[in-house]
């Protein structure tokens, strides 16, 4: 028994270190001025959090993320096409789902991406984009929390919030 709770902790520790790793590259994102930079660092936090997903057993969550870092490398390359885009959506999807080990939980991190890159094609506004994102940030924090990756968790609420203020600040 001794071995399993060591062995549980030790996945933990690791887990919240690439968490941690994640978390310092999503902050990092959103203080960027121009896309590339922005999609730098977004490579740097769906790497880290794929690796934190894998590492605490949330086997959806880590699709999501190796599918995203593609999407992601695509979009710092500027090669990311409508097309490819609807493709990687379809396969984070499925594979998704298949991978759900958590039931509810696991689902949470594919309706976050699911929504969020539709919302982007589907809308340019500003501010819908931001509700998208409040909305993507929360189900992430649901996730994050559930499976005890803290400071990713802590990086989806402080941007939730943030966010939640850039809205009400920019409402017509």
């Amino acid at each position: 028994m001794f071995f399993i709770s060591k062995n549980m902790q030790t996945h933990l520790v690791i887990g919240n270190i690439f968490s941690l790793l994640c978390a310092i590259c999503i902050a990092m994102s959103v203080v960027k001025k121009s896309k590339k930079d922005f999609m730098y660092w977004q490579i740097g936090c769906t790497l880290f959090g794929g690796i934190a997903n894998i590492v605490l057993y949330a086997y959806a969550a880590f699709v999501i993320s190796s599918v995203s870092l593609i999407r992601d490398i695509l979009s710092y390359k500027n090669k990311l096409t409508k097309n490819i885009t609807i493709v990687l959506l379809v396969i984070s999807i499925i594979i998704g789902l298949y991978a759900n080990n958590l039931g509810i939980i696991g689902l949470l991190p594919i309706i976050a991406s699911a929504s969020y890159t539709l919302c982007i094609y589907i809308t340019k506004n500003e501010q819908q984009m931001r509700w998208a994102l409040v909305s993507n940030l929360s189900l992430w924090f649901i996730h994050n929390l559930y499976i005890q990756a803290y400071p990713s968790a802590i990086a989806n609420i402080v941007l939730c919030i943030w966010t939640f203020i850039q809205i009400l600040r920019n409402r017509k």
